[in-house]
């Protein structure tokens, strides 16, 4: 197979013609929208038609649409296509209650792996390379959406999912893995199994690295840089927006470029929900250009990021976003999962003994994230060791199931944790370069 993606034409479109191709891809997502229970009662309401648009500035005549808009129409309100055309459902982690639904037609499998390997193709992988895969496969989409990527491009494919760091590495040694796609807290634990083995990553043939899912500095990009000895590239995706390859960083390392031939992008002042000036952070908004299925228009991602000024020196002139600097919601991220509060707040509840008032902390442990769930007991004595030590267990085996991954517990006196006189600070985040989350 030899497949060539630069595909030039679209991807240094002129800033005129492609405001016109999305004029035309946003009328036809109209069209399909039109025929979606919860757009259809919406647009119609609004006298909203395909003639509606005749510019891209017509883009704000159209509802803003949520999360919650698509937990309240699970699974199926928001679908515009014939459902007979679907051949696959993802989902996203559900919290409180339903789960996020994407459905996809044929067409939008292949879109989505189109702009993936357009992607893998713009930072240097091609149909010579051998690509490895540690992402989770699944319901969760960046295993799949790399992985039909990888396979669009021609590359060899090793799906190895996520974690077994030693068969990891025995995959990139054997297979000869030059490429390979990991969320960053993943990264820096596969070079500190690097160094326990006593390999050289250098001694291999891996030169390229994806990275994403997790928020990250670029200071933690230049240390998994070195440690593996590959350039690493950032990605923006989520499973509202296909999953990953909405936008994604070219050689030049500045901004991900936003693949607006598939996605119309606003940054929004969060409060007045009024459009920002370029290089001024607000919330990103999406809006889906070429899906058939499930179109979503204005989507409400919730995460603030800016437009970089400027163009790019690579020649594409798809607009670049800057990495994601934090959210608007309570929903925090790490080692790839989406977290909400809420979730750990409905595990402690079952368990009687223990009090209201828990604290979420987020760290940093040699560039690994942590996460250690504090919680005041009631009225049990704290010095009960052995059944304070078989609830510790029990809360976490239980948060686990429901967030997927495992936190540190500890059961604290009644009284050791702060209480506030407003809104409860419940997420302390002290990852560098993140702040506080108050909740």
């Amino acid at each position: 197979m030899n497949i060539e993606y630069w595909q030039e034409e679209l991807e240094t479109m002129p800033r005129e013609r492609l405001s016109e191709l999305q004029v035309h891809k946003l009328r036809q997502t109209i069209e399909v929208c039109l025929r979606s229970p919860f757009y259809k009662k919406r647009l119609s309401a609004m006298g909203i038609t395909p003639k509606s648009i005749q510019t891209v500035d017509d883009l704000r005549k159209l509802p803003l649409t949520t999360k919650q808009d698509l937990r309240d129409n699970y699974p199926f309100g928001l679908v515009g296509g014939d459902m007979k055309d679907a051949i696959r459902i993802h989902s996203s982690s559900g919290t409180t209650g339903h789960p996020t639904v994407v459905v996809y037609s044929l067409h939008d499998i292949d879109s989505w792996a189109n702009m993936i390997a357009r992607s893998m193709y713009m930072v240097g992988c091609r149909n010579t390379d051998v690509f490895q895969n540690s992402s989770g496969y699944g319901m969760f989409t960046g295993g799949l959406g790399f992985q039909y990527g990888a396979e669009k491009l021609g590359a060899v494919t090793v799906p190895a999912a996520a974690g077994n760091s030693k068969r990891q590495i025995m995959f990139i040694k054997d297979f000869g893995t030059t490429c390979l796609h990991a969320i960053p807290s993943y990264a820096v634990r596969l070079a500190e199994v690097f160094k326990e083995e006593g390999i050289d990553p250098a001694d291999t043939k891996l030169h390229t690295l994806f990275i994403g899912a997790e928020p990250h500095t670029d200071e933690q990009r230049r240390r998994i840089e070195h440690l593996l000895g590959v350039k690493a590239y950032n990605s923006f995706g989520m499973t509202e927006m296909n999953g990953p390859g909405v936008a994604f960083e070219c050689k030049e390392q500045n901004g991900m470029h936003l693949w607006e031939d598939n996605y119309m992008v606003e940054i929004l002042d969060p409060e007045t929900l009024e459009p920002v000036p370029d290089g001024q952070y607000g919330e990103m908004v999406l809006t889906t250009l070429d899906r058939t299925m499930m179109p979503i228009l204005r989507y409400r991602t919730r995460d603030l990021t800016c437009i970089i000024q400027g163009e790019c020196p690579c020649g594409r002139t798809h607009r670049r976003i800057d990495r994601i600097v934090g959210r608007t919601d309570d929903m925090f991220i790490i080692k790839g999962v989406n977290v909400f509060p809420m979730q750990v707040e409905k595990i402690l509840v079952k368990y009687p003994g223990l009090g209201s008032n828990y604290l979420i902390t987020l760290d940093s442990e040699n560039d690994n994230d942590t996460m250690t769930v504090e919680v005041e007991l009631d009225e049990i004595n704290t010095d009960v060791y052995p059944e304070l030590q078989n609830m510790r267990r029990d809360i976490q085996r239980a948060l686990k199931d429901e967030i997927l991954l495992t936190p540190q517990v500890n059961l604290v006196k009644k009284g050791s944790l702060p209480i506030y006189e407003g809104k409860a600070v419940r997420v302390r985040d002290l990852r560098k370069g993140r702040g506080i989350t108050k909740i």
